[in-house]
């Protein structure tokens, strides 16, 4: 199996795992605040989204975060909230293909990315309701620390 079909594996159980017993916005402050506690003792130059369906419940721009941040942010969550899965897995996927998301898709590269950093947030209850999205690091350590930011709320 190759790296990529490996990782693909792991982000799908990763899929089937990371499922939140709920999701309003208290939950969705204590996502952001989990990745933004992390962000500064780590002195990432990151921003931070929260979303439900519906709009944006956090969002903050670390220290050294650019605006071009918020617009990769933006183009990251369209991914996750056209396909219901991490923008990091439709990436992957399409990289098996040998095309980007916006080829593959026909979709706006102004507003469809290939990169990873969004990640679908889903509960037992009601499937997917919402996306958190990190840009300003690498698509594999954006997925990460939301990833993790899900993880600690589930241990």
């Amino acid at each position: 199996m190759s790296e990529r079909l490996d990782h693909i594996a792991r982000l799908e159980e990763e899929r089937r795992t990371l499922v939140l017993p709920a999701f309003n916005a208290d939950v969705a402050w204590t996502i952001g605040n989990h990745i933004r506690a992390r962000a500064s003792a780590e002195n990432y130059p990151i921003a931070i989204e929260v979303s439900g369906i519906g709009g944006r419940l956090f969002f903050a721009a670390m220290p050294g975060a650019s605006p071009d941040n918020a617009e990769w942010i933006r183009r990251k969550r369209n991914v996750v909230e056209r396909f219901w899965e991490s923008s990091l897995l439709v990436t992957l996927r399409c990289d098996e293909r040998g095309r980007k998301i916006p080829e593959q898709f026909k979709l706006s590269e102004a507003d469809f990315v290939h990169s990873g950093g969004g990640v679908a947030i889903r509960t037992a209850d009601s499937g997917f309701v919402g996306c958190v999205t990190v840009s300003g690091l690498t698509q594999y350590q954006d997925h990460q620390l939301g990833a993790e930011a899900l993880r600690a709320l589930l241990d």
